[in-house]
């Protein structure tokens, strides 16, 4: 690999050996960086401390997200390690999130356990996501095809909204901002006693702002008004337990979003509008003192409509939906466990006339022998495109004080979208899977007052289907075509610590995710990025600043059309005025500084936003 180091990097670089060398104790749990207490359910399917996980694991925790302000969920995936975003415009417009280097369709999102995305083009509608309805984030970073099937290639993206438990609680808040942004959210959450007691967490949210032009001059159909976006969105859980080690449970999400975009100069409101569902129905069972079973149905919808002009024309819409039914068993022998999972998955997309149905059975064994840590998996999954076996294999050894080293393999796949396969004149039924095999070891520290975290990881692909020309079954057209390989290489530095009473964070990424067949650097996605944090609490006042830092960017796969690099400071502020009260400040892009994360389309400037809550720490 050759990762050269600019004069941003090598400021991350510096500020990461402070961190290293502080030594300071009774450091709170920072941002990002689990501790080994930390309970994290995503890497294993279950809850696990994080000191006996093996997988790469980011938690974003629910205060770092109650000061991220108006904006996005990618908003604050960008802030993470391993984490890149392209957008064509505001929060509202498309967006995609790259994990450590892969495409924006080789990871897997789930809501609470629910999986979502388009089953035609394999990306999660981002853009659609509330912010507000959202309590914590976990990022495993590898392949997890094991536990999730198809697509886990670069990682998996597990949202969390929240649980009620307690005496009721009312939240809400009320924000406005830069570009016309106003924004409420509200919720209740709480649970009965008893020995049926009934937990129930419900929140509703909405959010609108005029939003700035999508597009700049140069642009396909570029037009300088502003292109705004409106979201609502709705939530809620319950659960009731039947007998002791026994319940039951329903969940949903629902969320509608508008937004405009460009599309040329004409009198006409060019616009989207996406609608996100998901719904479930769940039983969790103690069958006996050592097995636990989880049974769940759960449903996923992506809607999406765009319209261009006023003519039947210049409207389209494309559905899908994903219904699965899974039912996981916890088996604990000894001090080990045995997971075994059965899922049955159907895709639908009506406008095609088409869906799928992929049959997986999967085994996992952990096992924990003094400092030795050890989990191996295997998956096989069955459906139109053929069998696929993917397996993995861990292995953790505690050195004590807090130092833990990992090492790990595994294979993964994605399949091919129903646009790769069905679209007229451009998908091919014959098109496989693409395949990836990915080795990598870590290095963890816990202790003395800091934590740091590094990585370095080796994931190559096969078989990836790209758009070629002419087709390669011999007609001169376009088509998504197994053709190429590609490499996802990388190192991952992250500490945390405080020093003179500041929470200090940083992370540093150099990657090289190039496709090998061309030997072009994969589009819209830098060799190395950065971020760090600062928060300092004085009395009931918390204040910090955020740096984003990315290299340059290709916005093409030929790599010719060079993006820049760019470096982006945040500052927040909150003041808890009453145990219950507290206003919340952000400044964001403070240098104003113009940038392109995608080629020709816009990008907030500096932006503010101030927001007053209730019950919300």
């Amino acid at each position: 690999m050759n990762f050269p180091v600019t004069r941003q990097a090598a400021a991350v670089s510096l500020a990461l050996a402070v961190i290293s060398s502080a030594a300071v104790a009774d450091v709170p749990s920072p941002d990002a960086i689990p501790t080994a207490d930390t309970v994290v359910v995503t890497a294993t399917r279950s809850a696990q401390r994080a000191a006996d996980v093996i997988a790469d694991t980011t938690v974003i925790d629910a205060e770092e997200i109650a000061r991220s302000g108006a904006g996005s969920v990618a908003d604050i995936l960008r802030r993470q390690r391993g984490i890149e975003i392209s957008r064509n415009g505001a929060a509202g417009t498309t967006t995609s999130v790259f994990i450590r280097g892969a495409n924006a369709n080789q990871s897997v999102v789930l809501v609470d356990g629910v999986r979502f995305g388009s089953a035609t083009t394999g990306t999660a509608s981002w853009n659609a996501i509330p912010l507000g309805a959202i309590d914590r984030i976990e990022i495993v970073y590898g392949p997890l095809s094991t536990l999730y099937g198809a697509d886990a290639i670069g990682g998996v993206i597990q949202i969390f909204t929240r649980k009620g438990e307690g005496a009721p609680v009312v939240t809400g808040s009320v924000g406005v901002g830069s570009n016309a942004t106003r924004q409420a959210d509200a919720g209740i959450y709480g649970s009965s006693g008893g020995p049926n007691a009934i937990s129930y967490a419900f929140g509703a949210g909405y959010e609108d702002s005029d939003g700035f032009s999508s597009t700049r001059p140069g642009a396909s159909g570029y037009n300088p008004d502003e292109d705004g976006y409106r979201r609502r969105n709705a939530n809620g859980r319950v659960t009731m337990a039947l007998a002791p080690g026994h319940e039951i449970g329903a969940q949903f999400l629902v969320s509608r979003l508008f937004s405009q975009y460009d599309s040329g100069t004409a009198n006409y409101d060019v616009h989207s509008d996406n609608d996100l569902n998901t719904a479930a129905v769940f039983m969790r069972n103690q069958v006996l003192p050592n097995w636990h079973s989880t049974l769940q149905y759960a449903r996923s919808e992506d809607k999406s409509g765009n319209f261009t002009n006023a003519t039947p024309s210049g409207a389209s819409q494309i559905d899908t939906q994903q219904d699965e039914f899974s039912w996981q068993n916890d088996i604990a022998i000894g001090r080990d466990t045995l997971q075994l999972l059965y899922t049955h998955r159907k895709e639908e997309v009506p406008s095609m006339g088409r869906s799928r149905i992929t049959n997986s059975y999967a085994a996992a064994y952990s096992a924990k022998r003094g400092p030795h840590l050890v989990d191996v998996s295997a998956r096989h999954d069955r459906s139109v495109y053929g069998s696929k076996n993917t397996g993995a294999a861990g292995y953790g050894y505690d050195f004590g004080n807090g130092l833990r080293a990992t090492a790990s393999v595994g294979t993964s796949f994605r399949a091919p979208t129903f646009n790769e396969l069905y679209f007229p004149g451009y998908g091919l039924e014959t098109n496989k899977p693409e395949k990836g095999r990915n080795r990598e070891v870590g290095l963890r520290y816990d202790g003395n007052g800091y934590q740091l975290d590094a990585t370095y990881f080796h994931n190559r692909l096969t078989d990836m289907i790209v758009s070629s020309t002419p087709c390669p079954d011999g007609v001169n057209r376009s088509c998504a075509y197994n053709v190429n390989e590609g490499l996802l290489e990388g190192f991952s530095l992250a500490g945390a610590t405080r020093l003179m009473g500041v929470d200090l964070r940083a992370s540093l990424d150099w990657q090289d995710p190039r496709d090998e067949t061309t030997g072009k650097q994969l589009q819209r996605r830098a060799k190395k990025h950065a971020n760090f944090g600062a928060d300092y609490t004085i009395g009931t006042l918390k204040t910090g600043l955020e740096l984003t830092v990315s290299g340059e960017r290709f916005d093409d796969a030929a790599n010719n059309r060079r993006l820049g690099g760019y470096g982006l400071l945040n500052l927040h502020t909150t003041w808890q005025f009453t145990p219950d009260w507290s206003l919340l400040m952000r400044l964001d892009n403070v240098a104003d500084k113009q940038y392109e994360i995608a080629r020709n389309y816009g990008t907030s400037g500096r932006t503010w936003f101030a927001a007053l809550r209730y019950g919300i720490r």
